[in-house]
């Protein structure tokens, strides 16, 4: 896969990723750009969504929050602004953990405890039971994962953890999730989940293609 010779990289770069190996050099390119080129030039807001639907279960919530698939760590801020005291990032791309790492609560204490550099179609290096919390934003869309990688999140996630895991519309359908969640809820591994729709960009958005973009977030407990 050859990276777009466009200006400015975008969605469809994202869209038209084939392999882990893809993603790694996409994200290596995009990741000191990724904010100001997309999140805000774009007018990106599921993520705020996705983890203001986690923060409605803070409360709940009694231990380390997982962000998967993490990126820059715009997630991450929202849930530590928002009164997540322990936030993980994990995410395949190093450059993009680097700029997690750069982001700061505003007394400079670090948004994330730990950022882990992770393959996540791979078995993860993370005990069972570890997190109280799951949340992902954009990592579950077309060109990156399937449902697969869900069952390395259960397994990582103690019983009773809150998970909001947003997934694209289309793909929620084309990758058969409610298949793979309707059977975990048979096994018993979770609740059965809300599925919440969100806009994946605000009604501003320099992006009118995908303007009417939306995600699944699925709302769930880890049993």
């Amino acid at each position: 896969m050859h990276v777009s010779e466009k200006s400015k990289l975008d969605v469809d770069d994202a869209y038209a990723l084939k392999t882990p190996a893809d993603s790694i050099r996409l994200y290596g390119e995009w990741a000191d750009s990724y904010d100001t080129d997309f999140v805000e030039s774009v007018g990106y807001v599921v993520y705020l969504r996705v983890a203001e639907l986690l923060l409605e279960k803070r409360h709940l919530i009694n231990g380390p929050v997982l962000d998967v698939g993490c990126g820059t760590g715009v997630v991450g801020v929202s849930l530590r602004e928002g009164g997540i005291d322990v936030v993980d990032g994990i995410d395949i791309s190093q450059p993009m953990l680097i700029e997690a790492e750069k982001k700061k609560m505003k007394n400079g204490e670090p948004v994330y405890r730990k950022l882990i550099a992770a393959d996540l179609t791979k078995t993860l290096d993370l005990p069972d039971n570890l997190y109280a919390g799951l949340v992902s934003a954009g990592t579950f869309t077309h060109g990156h994962l399937g449902p697969e990688p869900l069952d390395e999140l259960w397994r990582i996630a103690a019983p009773g953890a809150h998970c909001a895991i947003g997934v694209r519309t289309t793909h929620y359908e084309v990758a058969d999730f409610g298949a793979k969640l309707a059977d975990d809820i048979a096994k018993g591994t979770i609740t059965e989940p809300e599925l919440v729709e969100a806009k994946l960009y605000s009604a501003e958005t320099d992006n009118p293609k995908h303007a009417d973009d939306k995600v699944f977030v699925v709302i769930c407990q880890v049993v």
